[in-house]
């Protein structure tokens, strides 16, 4: 069979990045996915990657036979079970990763620093290393709170579209954790126009009276995540903040680069 014997050779060969090219277009696939909301066709994966119909309907349907996409009534394709697994364990190490660049923090700041991903609605936190000072803040890792009343959860959203904040803030409600949380869609996208002006967002006692917090996004992160350090009012000052914005920053930074690094990162 000439036809299948060569379209097994092109996508088992390697491809210009030294890997398998069979493989980075099923991840590639994949990502496509994510992109668009989780569920899409045979034919908008084929208009958005460039591949023809039986490339890809080769590459879903083994996608499916691992369990990694599903095939709906509908005969669209939705991301599958078995990713939920990678993504739990994905999420644990990239905590653990950031751990040495939150413990720099810690030791430039003198305050508690955080790293916090947007999972679905809810903001979780993934990561954290406490301050050395007596009287310090505490959030428990894999915590979740909901955007709109934290630092992280502003830093995060910046990024996104107006109408998509909308979207999620008419999914969570606003309820108000302190008498000083932002509790309107208008009062919270103005707030977020802010984050874009500064580079970076604040919670004001926000979340919980008497502690403030600082954060700024992970450029080019996998996934959307913040660092954040926070700690009594007191100390989280004005004066403070011109101190601490420029180091959480540089940190967010190098995270990033590490990240982006194939053999992992390393403090």
């Amino acid at each position: 069979m000439p036809t299948s014997s060569a379209s097994t050779t092109d996508s088992a060969r390697p491809a210009a990045s030294g890997g398998v090219q069979s493989l980075e277009r099923a991840f590639d696939l994949l990502e496509r996915m994510a992109d668009a909301g989780g569920e899409v066709g045979l034919s908008e994966l084929s208009a958005s990657s460039g591949l023809p119909l039986p490339t890809i309907h080769r590459l879903m349907r083994t996608l499916v036979a691992c369990g990694y996409v599903r095939q709906q009534p509908n005969r669209r394709y939705a991301l599958g079970p078995r990713l939920i697994r990678l993504g739990e364990s994905a999420s644990r190490l990239l905590g653990t990763w950031a751990r040495p660049y939150l413990a720099r923090l810690v030791e430039e700041t003198g305050e508690t620093a955080n790293m916090a991903l947007l999972d679905g609605d809810e903001i979780v936190y993934v990561a954290q290393v406490p301050s050395k000072h007596s009287m310090r803040m505490f959030t428990e890792v894999g915590r979740r709170v909901l955007p709109h009343s934290t630092g992280v959860g502003k830093a995060l959203l910046a990024g996104f579209p107006p109408e998509d904040v909308r979207a999620l803030l008419g999914r969570t409600g606003m309820p108000a954790a302190t008498d000083k949380t932002i509790t309107t869609p208008e009062g919270f996208l103005a707030a977020l126009e802010e984050v874009r002006r500064q580079g970076y967002a604040i919670d004001d006692n926000e979340q919980e009276i008497g502690v403030r917090c600082l954060a700024v996004p992970v450029p080019d992160a996998p996934t959307a995540a913040a660092v954040s350090i926070s700690g009594p009012a007191g100390r989280v000052t004005e004066s403070a903040t011109e101190r601490i914005v420029p180091v959480l920053q540089e940190i967010a930074r190098e995270l990033s680069e590490a990240l982006a690094n194939p053999g992992g990162p390393a403090a």
